[in-house]
């Protein structure tokens, strides 16, 4: 599902040029569950970057389900991100001054979807993330547990088969992050694949693998 070949990332000023990522291989097969682990400055957000193609690798080849990346011009790979691509952020990215369903609605704005179909498909997506009953309330009103939950909700609502989420759990406490884990590993059992950055060992554990990066390399 999620293939890279020789994977180098480098970032250059006029002055210094930093090695994010050395020589990266991974296969990720269809419907695994996957978490990306190591100390700060790593390259796990680089790496996911990478995956989710909101960033080129300087080296290096990425597939997404057989799929050869070639160019990485947003006309050319947009398309590709938004119907196989759901994304989830650490600090949720929610717009305040829109309502909870209007915020899930967003990624579907940029398909050939009519109000009335996205209206439905967010609808279902807050049914599935226990969040029915807060269709109209807005982020300010909810708690963080509920928040993600929100932006998880607009991470599935295009029905993407991969799930990239970049430490989902790292703002909630223990239980509300166990709630969020728990959805995310029903998604995984109805077929989404999904690959996430965590600092938690025992999140970590609830993963089907393990791919661990030290210093920009893939160690595990």
């Amino acid at each position: 599902m999620i293939k890279l070949q020789n994977v180098e990332k480098v970032y250059r000023t006029s002055t210094i040029e930093t090695l994010a990522l050395n020589n990266i291989n991974l296969d990720i097969k269809r419907g695994e569950f996957v978490s990306i682990m190591g100390p700060s400055g790593c390259g796990k957000s680089t790496l996911l970057n990478l995956i989710g193609l909101l960033d080129a690798p300087s080296k290096g080849l990425i597939e997404i389900d057989g799929q050869k990346v070639e160019s990485y011009q947003d006309k050319a790979i947009a398309p590709l991100r938004n119907k196989m691509l759901g994304f989830i952020f650490q600090s949720f990215h929610l717009i305040n001054d829109l309502s909870v369903i209007d915020n899930v609605e967003i990624p579907l704005l940029y398909r050939a979807t009519n109000a009335k179909q996205r209206r439905e498909l967010a609808e279902e997506a807050l049914g599935k993330v226990g969040l029915a009953n807060r269709m109209k309330h807005f982020p300010k009103q909810l708690s963080g547990g509920q928040k993600q939950r929100v932006a998880i909700a607009r991470a599935i609502v295009g029905k993407p088969e991969i799930i990239l989420a970049d430490e989902p759990t790292g703002n909630l406490d223990s239980a509300m992050g166990n709630e969020i884990i728990n959805i995310l590993q029903a998604l995984n059992e109805n077929g989404a694949t999904i690959v996430m950055v965590t600092h938690d060992d025992a999140m970590a554990k609830r993963t089907h693998r393990l791919i661990r990066l030290f210093d920009g390399t893939q160690v595990l």
